[in-house]
């Protein structure tokens, strides 16, 4: 293995995957000696990541087995909606130790939200047995297609006064400001995604990781859908990657979008379309999650609907399924119930050839209302302690803690 193959990270990597989880297997991983890997393993232990079997942090030689502590850091995640959002805690694991729900109106902007969400953090750390030195990072998953690299919403339709916004930097201060600074040298890292794809990558991870080919839609106020291949995000080039709601219906040319164009899936068939549809019928509703409410009670306007909302949907992603192949699409999002998932599965396979859909299970989200924080906080752990940046965290702690030794730099 080349060198800068068997780095304190990589040994990370393979112990994190169960690859090695001993000395004598990281050995026989890399190729390095018992020295090498042991000097390594010390980086790891005293940045307090790694711990032995038997579940104690610890500087010393470990007893047989090594493993990552989930322990040693948590995560702040956020799903921020049009009209509510929620917080939480969660271990390097992805287990939640405390969440908050609240209204919060996206409209309001990005300055406004993102310094409402900050004030939410330090209550949130105090409940879940933390504090600001314990948090590595913060993932935040928004309703609008995300420029990864910047982190940055980009034409989002239904995120006024957040196109190009510097979200993370922020976030960044707005942490500082109401919590303090955290365990990494330098602001805090933030990642910002949108949140079918955070949704997919959660629930690809929960329940269908041997799925080389996963799709997720969601339908609430808007329509989006989230891509994993091999276990990775799909974005294409920009983030635009499965903005499927701005797809074009041919026979639509009336419904005006969000966005300013004419006859776009999301004008006809998102939850604020169906909201605006049932107020019409003189069934007071005005978002998503009221459309959500009626469908739980059964109301007949919203059912039916939902269901024509699904068929819709359904056509579009034929065409969507032909192209990706997928083995799984998930249906999640207010809108996904039994009326909403019989439409989508009436169209899909009427109008995709049996060969695409033969191998294709459609089936409903299992995370719920915690997938987009599920998937926010996972992002952060993969990113964090993938190998090269694992590599520069832990160069950046040793520095900082010789110049606290008074070391010099």
């Amino acid at each position: 293995m080349p060198g800068n193959q068997a780095s304190a990270g990589h040994l990370l990597r393979l112990i994190r995957s169960g690859e090695a989880t001993t000395r004598g297997d990281l050995q026989r991983a890399t190729g390095l000696s018992r020295s090498t890997v042991g000097h390594r393993l010390d980086q790891l232990f005293g940045a307090g990541w790694l711990r032995d079997a038997a579940g104690t942090s610890t500087g010393g030689r470990p007893s047989a087995r090594i493993e990552f502590d989930p322990k040693h850091a948590v995560v702040l995640a956020v799903d921020l909606e049009t009209r509510h959002a929620r917080a939480a805690v969660l271990d390097l694991t992805g287990t939640v130790l405390a969440v908050r729900s609240g209204a919060l109106l996206i409209g309001d902007g990005p300055v406004a939200v993102l310094g409402e969400l900050a004030r939410w953090f330090a209550p949130l750390l105090a409940e879940a047995g933390a504090g600001p030195t314990d948090v590595c990072g913060i993932g935040l998953s928004v309703p609008g297609p995300v420029d990864f690299g910047t982190g940055r919403v980009v034409q989002p339709p239904i995120m006024p006064g957040w196109d190009g916004f510097p979200i993370r930097e922020t976030m960044q201060e707005a942490y500082e400001e109401h919590v303090g600074p955290s365990r990494e040298p330098g602001p805090v890292p933030v990642l910002v995604d949108n949140d079918a794809n955070l949704m997919a990558y959660a629930e690809h991870r929960a329940a269908h990781a041997g799925c080389s080919a996963f799709l997720l839609v969601k339908a609430s106020t808007g329509i989006g859908a989230g891509v994993v291949v091999d276990g990775g995000i799909y974005r294409g080039i920009d983030g635009s990657a499965g903005d499927i709601g701005h797809i074009r219906l041919h026979d639509r040319p009336d419904a005006l979008c969000m966005c300013g164009s004419y006859g776009c899936l999301a004008a006809v068939a998102s939850g604020r379309a169906l909201a605006a549809q049932l107020s019409e019928l003189g069934v007071p509703t005005t978002s998503g999650s009221d459309v959500r409410r009626l469908l739980a009670e059964g109301q007949p306007d919203a059912v039916r609907l939902a269901r024509e909302a699904g068929q819709l949907i359904g056509e579009v992603l034929a065409t969507v399924v032909t192209l990706l192949n997928p083995g799984v699409l998930v249906l999640t999002g207010d809108l996904a119930g039994t009326p909403f998932l019989t439409g989508v599965r009436e169209l899909l396979y009427q109008r995709a050839m049996p060969r695409t859909t033969a191998h294709l299970d459609v089936v409903t989200g299992r995370l719920d209302d915690r997938a987009g924080l599920t998937g926010a906080a996972a992002l952060v752990v993969e990113h964090l302690y993938a190998p090269d940046l694992a590599d520069r965290r832990l160069a950046a702690l040793n520095a900082t803690a010789d110049r606290r030794h008074g070391a010099p730099a």
